[in-house]
């Protein structure tokens, strides 16, 4: 252990600090705000954060250190559950070493001797991001084996003042809706146990000061990188003390360590800022940029997809489908994606999951075929899977009935028509690889859709012993395997939509499938919400039907199209249906998708404080040269004319050239005041010149507009 004047642990960032005060039994976070001078001492801080004895209280104030436990008499909730043959619910332990591994990366190991236990904490603060990344592994050095219940990935303190929680909640196709809700004393609490991410339980959490907004003020920001069960935890207690805590939720004897054995928590994400919440996000999205994305996908312009699902569904005809893939590129789609019904017995999704060998029915020489056709296209070829799963109707599940999850003799919970796969058994994961790997070597295959479209109800394996986390780690696994076979094949992380978006399939995956829906208006606020986390280049955004098939609205092309420039933009329609003015609208917008993603994917994020009948956002460029703002009538303004338009994150002294790229300047395209025609302001403001400041500060006033209208601005620093 290092000696006692040096028992402060200091990661420090582009513009925050983290200081870990190890002198005591076990660490603890004294301080992580704005980035401290040398002048401020760890001694310091230990003297300013005392505090006294309180009445009907401890003489001395329990600790609430990275890992609070009951062993320790802390009554919070505690950072480490878990039980064995004697008294080790108890466990209590000391920090017995400090090892600094690197700039910024530091693993403290605590003991306890009698129950024969360790806890390990590894930390990295990102200097460039101010992302700190955290574990805690748990070690059982006895003899008898431990039972877990809950290891928290760590206990944040959050300070007194920070009282707005916000969370993220949602369903299918209605995924990253904001929850807000001011923390009072006792706990927030939000626990997932659908075996993968959900939809419905986002394992993200933000805590800010109530003045805060999108351009100011405090915020710390969590992430749990994991794609199974979770649980996520905001207390303030009754000694005014707050925290977070985010771990792996463990069913009842998932986890039970023999001898020597090992646990490692989830990692867990964590930022703080003082300059609002969009740029939380883009220390996030930085991070992202940085660490999880492959350079091979990162330095590769994002193509423009064509996606056949929401086109034919399971209506597949090799004519049909090269006629689409045609049509598809003459828009300017440079990948085509060919989803479900493609394999043996798939003319519903009643059957046919498991059987992945290609329907010689729809495909007599197989998928060379259309695959050459696509290619002499100029498209790349990708192709959907659903590997995790099995419908009853199928050739494998008659051969194999036992190789699915379940606790028998519970009957199975129908769900989609298909089980879930035991994956943890090596022979369902070697038969999934082969199947696969055959594929991607027989066919010149460049992506995959990798879908999972049920919860995990019954997660029980072969042993009837709870199969969520080795499900989980199976799965990351079995894509691990794939892509060191087929390194440059890309992976799309879809589970009926966003159902499984987050750090940990990052690992694997090269894109997430935001939502189901591809209404423009529902797209608003779900991207809005996957926004907080990921870059716009990992969100999978279509433009759907022109009569969306999940809600049933008709939405004009110009605000369907408007909806996809700020993510990975996709297509996703019968493109038979579209007239000649969507056509050249939808060429449009594939055309300023092009010429702008490097921005869009690249840029730093400002999404805008608006009235709720409003949505705006804007992506800048880093040296701030250039910027794309987005604004949509959602519904009418109340007011006679709307509010004024404020832009974000510019050169206050630079001046710019505004220029309006959307919706396109011809005909009927160019949007009109109402149905009485009146004049807009929009040609006076077009290509002309503003300072930053007054574009910021001053805002433009915005033309009354029907709903469903998109404005896009392009805007140019003027040198």
């Amino acid at each position: 252990m290092a000696n006692s004047l040096q028992n402060y642990i200091s990661l420090t960032g582009r513009n925050s600090s983290l200081v870990i005060d190890c002198n005591n039994e076990a660490p603890q976070i004294m301080y992580w705000r704005e980035k401290l001078s040398a002048q401020s001492t760890g001694q310091m801080m230990s003297i300013l954060r005392l505090r006294q004895e309180a009445p009907a209280s401890p003489m001395r104030e329990i600790p609430r250190s990275l890992t609070p436990t009951t062993g320790q008499g802390y009554t919070g909730h505690p950072g480490l559950s878990l039980h064995g043959e004697t008294d080790q619910w108890s466990v209590a332990t000391e920090i017995s070493n400090i090892e600094c591994l690197g700039p910024n990366h530091y693993k403290i190991t605590n003991t306890d001797i009698s129950r024969h236990l360790q806890v390990i904490h590894t930390l990295i603060m990102d200097a460039d991001t101010d992302v700190l990344t955290i574990t805690t592994e748990l070690i059982n050095k006895g003899e008898s084996p431990i039972n877990l219940d809950w290891c928290a990935a760590a206990t944040f303190p959050i300070p007194s003042y920070f009282q707005h929680i916000m969370g993220f909640e949602g369903r299918w196709a209605g995924e990253f809706q904001e929850h807000h809700l001011e923390q009072n004393f006792a706990a927030y609490v939000r626990e997932n146990r659908r075996g993968r991410t959900s939809h419905d339980s986002f394992p993200g959490l933000i805590m800010r000061t109530n003045s805060t907004d999108q351009l100011q003020g405090e915020a710390f920001g969590f992430h749990l990188g994991w794609s199974g069960n979770h649980k996520i935890v905001a207390e303030k207690m009754g000694d005014g003390r707050a925290f977070v805590q985010m771990g792996e939720l463990l069913l009842p004897g998932e986890i039970i360590l023999q001898k020597g054995q090992t646990y490692k928590s989830p990692t867990l994400y964590a930022s703080y800022t003082s300059n609002g919440l969009s740029a939380l996000s883009q220390q996030f999205h930085q991070y992202v940029r940085k660490h999880l994305i492959r350079p091979s996908v990162k330095n590769k312009p994002r193509p423009v997809h064509y996606n056949t699902w929401e086109g034919i569904y399971f209506n597949h005809d090799l004519d049909t489908l090269k006629d689409l893939a045609s049509r598809a590129s003459t828009i300017g789609a440079e990948r085509f994606v060919l989803d479900d019904g493609w394999f043996i017995g798939r003319n519903d999704d009643t059957a046919g999951l498991g059987d992945w060998f290609v329907d010689k029915t729809y495909y007599p020489q197989g998928l060379t075929p259309l695959i050459e056709h696509v290619k002499s296209e100029g498209l790349e070829f990708g192709l959907w899977f659903e590997p995790e799963m099995v419908n009853p109707n199928s050739d494998l599940f008659r051969a194999h009935p036992d190789w699915v999850l379940g606790t028998p003799p519970n009957p199975q919970v129908g769900f989609r028509n298909q089980l879930v796969l035991d994956l943890s058994r090596k022979e369902v994961f070697d038969y999934l690889f082969e199947r696969i790997d055959s594929l991607l070597t027989e066919y010149d295959i460049s992506y995959i859709k990798w879908d999972m479209n049920r919860d995990i109800n019954h997660p029980g394996d072969e042993q009837g012993k709870p199969a969520v986390h080795n499900q989980t780690q199976a799965f990351y696994q079995l894509v691990a395997k794939l892509k060191s076979a087929h390194p440059s094949v890309e992976i799309e992380s879809c589970a009926s939509g966003g159902g499984r978006a987050d750090y940990g399939v990052l690992a694997h995956t090269d894109r997430i499938w935001t939502s189901d829906s591809n209404d423009a208006l529902e797209r608003l606020k779900i991207q809005k919400g996957f926004s907080y986390f990921f870059p716009a280049e990992l969100m999978g955004t279509h433009v759907g039907p022109r009569d969306c098939h999940i809600t049933h609205r008709n939405i004009n092309m110009a605000m369907r199209a408007s909806v996809v420039l700020f993510g990975h933009m996709g297509m996703e329609m019968d493109l038979r249906e579209l007239t000649d003015d969507e056509i050249v609208e939808l060429k449009a917008m594939v055309a300023l998708y092009k010429k702008h993603r490097h921005l869009v994917h690249s840029g730093d994020l400002f999404r805008l404080e608006l009235p709720e009948y409003m949505h705006g956002l804007g992506i800048v460029s880093q040296d701030k040269s250039e910027a794309l703002f987005s604004y949509s009538l959602i519904a009418c303004s109340p007011a006679s004319l709307p509010d004024q338009f404020h832009f974000a994150g510019l050169d206050k002294k630079a001046v710019y050239q505004l220029d309006i790229i959307w919706p396109i300047k011809s005909g009927e395209h160019w949007p009109k005041a109402s149905i009485f025609n009146f004049k807009t302001n929009l040609q006076d403001i077009d290509g002309k010149q503003f300072s930053g400041e007054l574009l910021m500060q001053l805002g433009m006033q915005l033309p009354l507009l029907t709903p469903q209208s998109s404005l896009i601005f392009h805007l140019t620093k003027v040198s």
